[in-house]
């Protein structure tokens, strides 16, 4: 995703986001593990959504104080 999508997001969407993100990373070092995932690659860009995700909900946590 796009940092100005996940921008567009409320804060509550952005944590499910980010919880749903983790789940993919999970299910798919499963699936890395027994051969079955055909793009590794998946797992690095979800990370860095999470990272996309926690920037923003830090920099709107700044904003507020």
């Amino acid at each position: 995703m796009k940092a100005s999508e996940l921008k567009a997001m409320k804060d509550a969407e952005l944590v499910e986001k980010e919880t749903e993100l983790r789940e993919n990373i999970f299910r798919m070092k499963f699936k890395l593990a027994t051969g079955d995932i055909e793009d590794s690659s998946q797992i690095k860009k979800a990370k860095k959504d999470i990272a996309r995700i926690k920037t923003i909900l830090n920099e709107r946590a700044i904003e507020e104080k």
